[in-house]
């Protein structure tokens, strides 16, 4: 049976809260494009990753008062956390590989692109590593440090998104549930769209196709916390795509010009999250503890 009421608050308040702000940034003229929104505006949106958490602390809370025993608030077994942070690096090398191959884009090994952003906003280069060493020191960092810290902001909405909301809609089946979040999950990051995030210059398709996206990323978290009933555990993933999203493919891919086609974001990300997806659907782990 829907938990309508519990669906319901859980919406408005997650969305409420992070509408009020985005839609304030926009209107104060922030641009995710342009080199002031990037600093304002991934400080704002590292904030609001913790929006769902709090839609579905208060509706748990004081709406519906039924608690937290159904959101899966443990660690579970260590060995999927190990398992996906080495595939990570290695489904964002297939991503950018693909990428590469189709002439969607290719690798700057002198980093220029990068160079002459980080000169343009005013950063000092005197003293800079050799491109090969900066690759090597963020690949690294990206893979072994930064995921505990991304993580931690990521579980503030895999404990909203999978935690709370996913179960909810799991009584219209898993195929409904999951095409659901990958819709809601797409819209709550609208507005960042439409500030130029991701998809600069395509604000419709660039939503359309982030939804996209999300819907098997999303599927991929789902299962993965069904499975070993941890929301934690999502916030892991969930970490870890970011931290590659945002380390040595960024670098080597900046600028990308044709976003919804190639990197991550594009079609390519999406077929091969398809891939990713259907692998995990079909092939459970061996030390799942069921749903």
């Amino acid at each position: 049976m829907i938990d309508r009421k519990g669906i319901a608050s859980y919406l408005l308040i997650t969305f409420g809260l992070t509408y009020a702000v985005e839609f304030a940034l926009m209107a104060m003229g922030v641009r995710f494009d342009l080199p002031q929104g990037t600093y304002v505006g991934q400080l704002v949106v590292a904030g609001l990753m913790w929006a769902p958490a709090l839609g579905a602390f208060i509706t748990a809370k004081f709406v519906t008062r039924e608690g937290f025993a159904g959101t899966g608030l443990r660690i579970g077994p260590i060995r999927p956390y190990v398992v996906w942070a080495l595939l990570m690096p290695v489904i964002y090398a297939a991503i950018y590989g693909l990428t590469w191959a189709l002439g969607l884009g290719g690798p700057d090994w002198r980093l220029e692109a990068f160079m002459g952003m980080m000169a343009s906003a005013g950063g000092d280069l005197t003293g800079a590593p050799p491109p090969g060493v900066l690759m090597a020191l963020v690949f690294v960092t990206t893979t072994l440090i930064a995921p505990f810290v991304n993580s931690l902001f990521a579980f503030g909405e895999e404990f909203g998104w999978r935690g709370y909301l996913m179960p909810k809609l799991l009584p219209l089946g898993k195929p409904t549930a999951y095409l659901l979040m990958g819709v809601i999950w797409g819209m709550w990051h609208m507005p960042l769209i439409l500030m130029g995030y991701t998809y600069p210059g395509h604000p419709v398709l660039g939503t359309l196709t982030f939804i996209a996206l999300l819907t098997l990323i999303g599927t991929v978290l789902s299962e993965v916390r069904l499975r070993y009933g941890s929301s934690p555990l999502a916030g892991w993933l969930h970490g870890l795509f970011n931290s590659q999203r945002l380390g040595l493919w960024a670098l080597l891919f900046w600028g990308l010009d044709k976003p919804l086609l190639g990197g991550y974001s594009g079609l390519v990300g999406i077929a091969v999250w398809g891939v990713v997806a259907a692998i995990v659907l079909t092939r459970p782990p061996a030390d799942a503890p069921g749903t």
